[in-house]
Formats: C-alpha cells, sequence, structure tokens
C-alpha cells in the first residue's frame, strides 16, 4: 500500500511541476524551442528573460532577475542564446544585465551575479548584509563557446571572450580574452589557446 501511495504521490507532484512549467513559459520575455528544465527550479520574473533555442539545465537551476530590494527599483536584463546547457546546482542573479552566448557549456554549483549586497565601506558594513543595497559595477557577458567548470564564479563588471574555458572554482572578477584559460582565486590566464 506505501509503494502504491508513493508512486501516486510521485505522479501527481510530476503532473504538478508540469504545468507551473507550462505557465511559466508563457511569461519569459521570450523562448526558444527546445527547452529542457530539470525538477527543483526557481525561475524569479521571467518576464526580463530571454533564452534561445536547444536550452537545457538540470537540477536545481535558479535564476534571478531582481526588479526590487527594499525601495531600490531595477530593470534587468537576461539574455540566454542558443544552444546553452546548465548541469545541477546554477544560480544567476541580475538587477543590471546578464548576456550568455550561443554553445555555452556550465558545469555544476556555479554563481553568476551582477551584483553585491552592498560596497566594502566602514559605512555599510555597519549594517545587516541583508539591509546593504544592491549595487551593481556592471554588467557580465560571456561570448559564444565558453565553458566554465565546477564552482566558479562570475562576479560582476566581468566579459568572457569566445572560446575561453574557466577551470573549476576559478572566481572571475576580471574579464577574460577570448581563446585563454583562466583558473585560481581570482582567476588569472594560464594559458592562451592559439
Amino acid at each position: 500500500m506505501k509503494k502504491l501511495l508513493l508512486i501516486l504521490f510521485n505522479r501527481l507532484l510530476h503532473y504538478k511541476q508540469k504545468v507551473e512549467l507550462a505557465e511559466v513559459k508563457n511569461k519569459f520575455k521570450s523562448l526558444g524551442a527546445n527547452f529542457k528544465i530539470k525538477k527543483d527550479y526557481s525561475i524569479y520574473n521571467p518576464q526580463y528573460i530571454e533564452i534561445g533555442t536547444d536550452f537545457k539545465a538540470s537540477e536545481r537551476f535558479r535564476i534571478e532577475a531582481i526588479d526590487k530590494f527594499g525601495d531600490q527599483k531595477f530593470t534587468p536584463s537576461i539574455k540566454i542564446g542558443n544552444n546553452v546547457t546548465f548541469n545541477t546546482d546554477i544560480h544567476i542573479g541580475c538587477i543590471n544585465a546578464i548576456t550568455i552566448g550561443d554553445n555555452c557549456l556550465f558545469a555544476s554549483r556555479i554563481f553568476i551575479s551582477d551584483h553585491n549586497h552592498g560596497e566594502t565601506t566602514a559605512e555599510m558594513l555597519q549594517m545587516f548584509p541583508m539591509k546593504r543595497p544592491l549595487i551593481s559595477k556592471g554588467a557580465i557577458v560571456i561570448k559564444n563557446n565558453v565553458w566554465i567548470g565546477e564552482g566558479a564564479a562570475i562576479m560582476p563588471n566581468v566579459t568572457i571572450g569566445e572560446n575561453s574555458i574557466i577551470a573549476a572554482n576559478a572566481v572571475v572578477t576580471k574579464d577574460v580574452p577570448p581563446n585563454c584559460v583562466a583558473a585560481g582565486v581570482p582567476a588569472k590566464i594560464i594559458k592562451e589557446i592559439r
């Protein structure tokens, strides 16, 4: 009996997720064909998000286009190109602009954010982190054919050039030219691909 109840519960849950996803898909600014996303996703404000064709995201994909935080108002823009694949546990947060080109591959546990909670000033450090204003120092641009490794973090005001590779656990705080491998904390160019 328990097994039957578990099967019925799982079928009901699967059906509910399909209905919710169908509703969310209609709210995107634009959405290409062949959109696939696995369970436990979180999509916040899809009306600011554009996604191309052949998009795939594994479990626990979290994408947030934040238009309000306390008294602050923003006009976020997230654009994801064609043939982009995200593995598990991805978090994308945007108050400004994040653009991801075509044919990009993202491993697991990746953080991409164009903003911070406050700045590192004595005045801001007197505030609780959640009470600090959101501040963007610039947009993030990830060009075509980029591969981002496991556990990487892509920080505000960064452009990653075409065909570049970001190594596992790298923290990207500065631009990465095309055809390069960047690694470390903070990430540095360790190889040019010729």
